[in-house]
């Protein structure tokens, strides 16, 4: 894999780590995270007058995009309200880029060499690994929290797939991406004024300072995701994402001075073997 593509990528997993560390709404999980989509939106339209309009051929992408992404959103934060978010998170992160391979392979015809594929399997384990803070935690895990997680998985794997063939659909990964956070910021707001009425916007508005760095933070991850994925394998850009999950566990443990346990240093080693391996497909 290109060098210069591999960082940038790990770079927009830290970003993504970034804002999920820092936004800390008192909010439902839901209008928390529309005020990140809308604050990415925000900052995306003024750049729109530097790109050309995506052509006719990528709109129906953007449009599947949009609503892949509104799924996810209310995907996730019913997670966040049915189950752990430190352990629901990882389930739903984890699984996506195994479901994004299969489908990769299938749909657009990418295929890895085992060199790829052990990279990609070792990647998620950490991850899966990283959910697994106490011997018996995963039975108190309930049922209705894992289904929201895996569907929650599912939805980034529809829309890395989606944003993958869209943007390679444009010809233009910036044009692509900019009008993408525009139109879905636009969107799910509307449907969170819909669902919640606008006597929510009063008490979202207080944090509107955070959802703007939110915003920029997420809208810089997505755009070199999405760019990514027109020079690289849509699979392997999106497992790479993944080592979010690895930037989010660490963070506490280097600012906050939490332990370093056992099961996190065997996921960091899992995950390390695993970017060793993309890093050579």
């Amino acid at each position: 894999m290109d060098p210069f593509v591999f960082g940038v990528v790990l770079l927009a997993a830290a970003f993504h780590a970034s804002w999920n560390a820092l936004i800390k709404f008192r909010l439902d999980p839901f209008l928390a995270i529309v005020l990140i989509a809308a604050g990415a939106g925000v900052v995306s339209l003024p750049a729109l007058a530097f790109v050309p309009v995506p052509p006719l051929a990528a709109w129906p992408w953007l449009i599947m995009s949009v609503i892949t992404h509104c799924g996810y959103y209310l995907g996730l934060s019913a997670a966040y309200r049915s189950g752990d978010m430190g352990q629901v998170y990882p389930i739903a992160r984890g699984t996506a880029p195994l479901m994004t391979a299969i489908g990769g392979a299938l749909l657009v015809g990418e295929n890895f060499s085992p060199t790829g594929w052990a990279g990609i399997l070792a990647l998620v384990s950490g991850v899966f690994l990283l959910s697994m803070r106490g011997g018996g935690e995963l039975a108190h895990l309930n049922r209705r929290a894992v289904a929201f997680a895996l569907m929650t998985a599912v939805t980034i794997c529809c829309y890395s797939l989606v944003d993958g063939i869209g943007a390679r659909t444009a010809g233009n990964a910036h044009s692509y991406a900019l009008w993408l956070f525009v139109i879905d910021g636009a969107f799910i707001t509307v449907v969170a004024l819909v669902k919640h009425g606008t006597g929510v916007v009063p008490g979202v508005m207080r944090h509107w300072r955070s959802g703007l760095i939110g915003g920029v933070l997420s809208l810089a991850a997505y755009w070199i995701v999405i760019w990514a994925m027109t020079v690289q394998p849509i699979a392997i850009v999106a497992a790479l994402r993944e080592t979010s999950v690895l930037f989010a566990t660490l963070i506490p443990v280097a600012i906050l001075k939490e332990p370093l346990r056992a099961s996190r240093v065997a996921a960091a080693v899992l995950i390390v073997i695993g970017l060793a391996a993309i890093r050579l497909q």
